[in-house]
């Protein structure tokens, strides 16, 4: 799973997730990506698992490249605590995406194994998704 090494701040408040993505919405590494259409906080969970997905989907062909990171803490207080006693204990760490943001790329692959380990991938993820190709300059 992706942990960061060291936060600046054990815990974080929540804030918003508005708006639509301007840095990394756009096919950076690969010739094939997976673009978010939705605001979601993605777990790290969520994206080892849809990263398992594309892994077995291609058996050792072609790179993937994971384009997002789990920075925010979530916080969560013990079942059955009364209301009170300050904010809870840091749980998982989510990453915060906005929609247009590039989730997943992919090279070296033909583009039907690309579309459909993406699709399998895009499963595995709490936002709704497209498959994207990179512009051709």
């Amino acid at each position: 799973m992706l942990l960061p090494k060291k936060t600046k701040f054990r815990k974080v408040r929540i804030g918003k997730n508005e708006g639509v993505a301007t840095r990394g919405h756009y096919v950076a590494f690969g010739d094939y990506g997976l673009q978010s259409l939705e605001n979601e906080r993605i777990t790290s969970r969520q994206i080892e698992s849809a990263r398992q997905a594309m892994t077995r989907y291609i058996k050792r062909g072609g790179k993937i490249w994971i384009r997002i990171f789990p920075h925010t803490p979530v916080t969560r207080k013990p079942l059955g605590l009364k209301m009170g006693g300050g904010k809870g204990q840091p749980e998982f760490f989510v990453a915060k995406v906005k929609s247009g943001t590039v989730l997943f790329e992919m090279k070296g692959v033909t583009e039907e194994i690309a579309r459909e380990a993406m699709r399998l991938a895009s499963h595995k993820l709490p936002v709704k998704t497209r498959f994207v190709k990179k512009e051709e300059f």
